[in-house]
């Protein structure tokens, strides 16, 4: 007797979320990028640039892969430092597995030392991932993850440059293999759950960090206004700059509003990249007192307001 293979059982699908923690900078945007295949959160050389929780995802064979990129965990000073340390943490809990970055050049240093003293608590399986492998000699890398794993059971050691890709296919493969059973969450052509409205908004942050390197950045938000898809096909956004005082107003407008349209024309670009139609991108800035005090700019943000 055979089978028609029309009444073949379906292959059954995998789906999960994977929290990737590790101190500021070590790579985490830039892997979800490279494992996504496109840009779905934002990179910057300063630290801290990831807020809130901006979700990559990746189909690989048979298994939806929900990557929560974290905010990079550091010593919180300010309300906004404790909110996103808070949000990484519960990240990791939340999701159904964990990989913890650490950057090859650093090696365990004292933000790795307490990364991987409080992800112990983590019941979910970890994986150990070493970004930047590029940068360091192959003995020292053994010793670093013999260090690692001297410290917790990790299931898996990956060693990866997820600037050039190498070695992210190995991971892609793996998490695809371990992510429970279970139906897709999304639909298999959406690369992040972040709205369009709030990834362009994110693109212009970068840029904001990219053009200053004063203390600005962290007192600034950008938000959205208006997003109008016009009949040319041509889409018109309005986006706003908010930051805390006049004076860091008329740093960001700069001489002649000479960096605030350097801004525009940087973003511009990249979001019509990404959206493959032509971008008209007006951006404004106002002062906003405070907006870090305020509990409404957090939940937009997708944090929870510290109380203390």
């Amino acid at each position: 007797m055979t089978v028609e293979a029309s009444g073949e059982a379906p292959t059954a699908t995998r789906c999960g979320f994977v929290a990737l923690i590790g101190a500021p900078n070590v790579g985490k945007s830039t892997l979800v990028n490279a494992l996504v295949g496109a840009k779905v959160t934002i990179v910057s050389r300063k630290v801290q640039t990831t807020r809130a929780l901006i979700r990559g995802i990746v189909i690989e064979n048979n298994s939806q892969i929900i990557l929560v990129d974290t905010p990079g965990i550091f010593l919180p000073k300010r309300r906004l430092d404790r909110a996103m340390v808070s949000t990484a943490w519960s990240g990791a809990h939340d999701a159904d597995l964990v990989c913890v970055l650490l950057d090859a050049k650093a090696g365990i240093d004292e933000e790795a030392e307490a990364i991987l003293t409080k992800v112990a608590s983590v019941k979910h399986e970890k994986i150990l991932v070493i970004n930047k492998v590029d940068l360091v000699q192959r003995e020292k890398l053994l010793a670093l993850a013999q260090a690692a794993n001297e410290r917790m059971a990790f299931a898996q050691t990956f060693m990866i440059a997820a600037i050039s890709g190498d070695g992210v296919d190995d991971l892609r493969h793996t998490l695809a293999e371990i992510v429970p059973p279970g139906p897709f969450l999304y639909p298999e052509d959406q690369m992040s759950d972040a709205p369009m409205r709030q990834l362009a908004a994110e693109i212009t942050r970068e840029k904001i960090f990219r053009k200053l390197h004063q203390e600005l950045p962290y007192q600034s938000t950008v938000e959205t206004d208006k997003w109008d898809e016009r009949k040319d096909k041509s889409v018109r956004i309005e986006q706003t700059i908010f930051v805390e005082r006049e004076s860091q107003r008329k740093i960001v407008l700069g001489a002649g509003g000479a960096t605030i349209k350097s801004i525009g024309a940087d973003s511009r670009k990249e979001i019509g990249e990404i959206l493959g139609v032509p971008v008209h991108l007006f951006l404004f800035v106002k002062v906003r007192e405070n907006w870090s005090d305020d509990p409404d700019r957090y939940r937009e943000m997708g944090l929870e307001f510290p109380k203390e």
